[in-house]
């Protein structure tokens, strides 16, 4: 990778970093041809897709038994890692919890909230190119501590469907399981078909093909958020260890080809010794060639800047999925950045660690939504209901500013419904 000065960007430079879209737009007609056949054809539509992009005869689409099976034939250590992953991530997530509350703001003026699960949610774990056991888990288990009644996963089909990823499904406590990927996965749970039970809301991260499909339904079905290809910045300066700022960003660009991976710092001679070690660890690399063609996006790479307050600028205005701060004062630079989907601070807090196992959720908004919105999280599966309750003499008190604002926007009736209660009205 070239290291580049950040001040020397020009304009097309700053819309490839700061307005990125992992080629979704792209797709976008090709997606609404698969999203309106499942819709229509259901079943057939489905099965056909499975054999013109994954290449692959799918019979039963409901494979919950096959999962069960997965999990139970699964290896005790394999068992065992994903047992303890789960753990912490439920754990993190039953502290997300909210509790229903009430109190009295002023004599006689009682007001709530109260918060309770959707009913049914449609998660897409990906497959195709790698497996992710750990989708399963961090798009399932929020859903099940938020109290969701029947939480149905979608994964791209195979001749031999990997074990751990079933296996995890199963253990995440997935109640359905349906062989099915790519666009075609999130029509069937946005619409239903034959086999595949209608949801009320999609979440879980995927390719180009998945976030313009959830795009396309969103309207028809609530989704979480556009989850596209992986993201990682890495803001640092001349204390962090510049093989283990390498070794993250190869870690991300190894998910897809369109995965964006960058490095923001004031000290050119990191930069340039990161490039080096990315070279070289690049070359030990199992996917490599994925790693080779995720480098070269112009979404991403190494950045000099001429001091941290404008490298802390560039972090903002990218709103990173994966936000790495390695830097001695971390904590002070955390404090002036706002926009990122997740955040691992100091040189001992690898990304990887919440992809899979500390607890925190690795879906994430992506593209620069991080400006807008958080990950998933127990929020995402929950909606709230607003209680009230008034005495006489709190109405009262409220009547004059009632009546005058009912008044000002027409709304005459609204008046009329407080006065009738005081007889002002008869």
């Amino acid at each position: 990778m070239n290291v580049r000065t950040v001040a020397d960007l020009g304009p097309d430079d700053r819309r490839a970093l700061f307005d990125r879209d992992a080629g979704v737009e792209a797709v976008r007609d090709d997606v609404r041809d698969i999203v309106s056949r499942v819709r229509e054809e259901g079943d057939v539509a489905v099965r056909e897709f499975c054999r013109e992009f994954d290449g692959v005869e799918v019979g039963n689409l409901d494979v919950t038994d096959e999962a069960a099976r997965a999990y139970e034939q699964l290896d005790d250590g394999t068992r065992a890692a994903i047992e303890d992953a789960a753990g912490n991530v439920r754990e993190f997530h039953e502290a997300q919890l909210p509790g229903d509350w009430r109190r009295e703001f002023s004599t006689g003026r009682e007001l709530g909230r109260r918060f309770r699960p959707i009913e049914r949610v449609g998660a897409y774990v990906p497959g195709g190119a790698a497996a992710y056991p750990s989708s399963a888990l961090m798009s399932v288990i929020p859903a099940k501590v938020a109290g969701v009644e029947q939480v149905a996963v979608a994964t791209p089909p195979a001749d031999e469907m990997n074990p751990v990823t079933l296996a995890a499904i199963h253990a995440a406590g997935a109640d359905r399981v349906y062989s099915v990927g790519g666009a075609q996965a999130i029509a069937a749970m946005a619409y239903g078909t034959e086999t595949v039970d209608r949801a009320q809301k999609v979440v879980g991260p995927g390719n180009k093909w998945v976030t313009a499909a959830k795009a396309e339904v969103r309207g028809d079905v609530e989704i979480d958020f556009l989850a596209g290809p992986s993201e990682l910045l890495v803001v640092a300066d001349a204390t962090a260890n510049p093989a283990f700022v390498a070794s993250d960003l190869l870690a991300q660009a190894e998910h897809d080809p369109n995965a964006a991976v960058a490095l923001v710092t004031d000290d050119r001679d990191l930069a340039e010794a990161v490039a080096e070690e990315i070279d070289r660890q690049a070359e030990e690399r199992d996917r490599e060639d994925t790693i080779r063609e995720a480098l070269a996006n112009d979404t991403g790479g190494l950045f000099v800047a001429r001091s941290m307050s404008e490298a802390v600028l560039f972090a903002e205005e990218y709103a990173a999925e994966h936000l790495s701060i390695q830097a001695d004062r971390d904590e002070e630079l955390l404090d002036r950045i706002d926009s990122a989907g997740s955040v691992f601070l100091g040189p001992y807090t690898p990304v990887a660690a919440g992809d899979y196992a500390s607890g925190t959720n690795h879906v994430l908004p992506t593209n620069g939504l991080a400006k807008l919105t958080g990950g998933l999280s127990v929020d995402t599966f929950l909606r709230s209901t607003t209680v009230q309750r008034l005495d006489r003499d709190a109405l009262g008190d409220l009547e004059g500013t009632i009546t005058t604002l009912a008044e000002a926007e027409g709304l005459e009736a609204h008046a009329e419904s407080v006065r009738k209660r005081f007889g002002d009205g008869e």
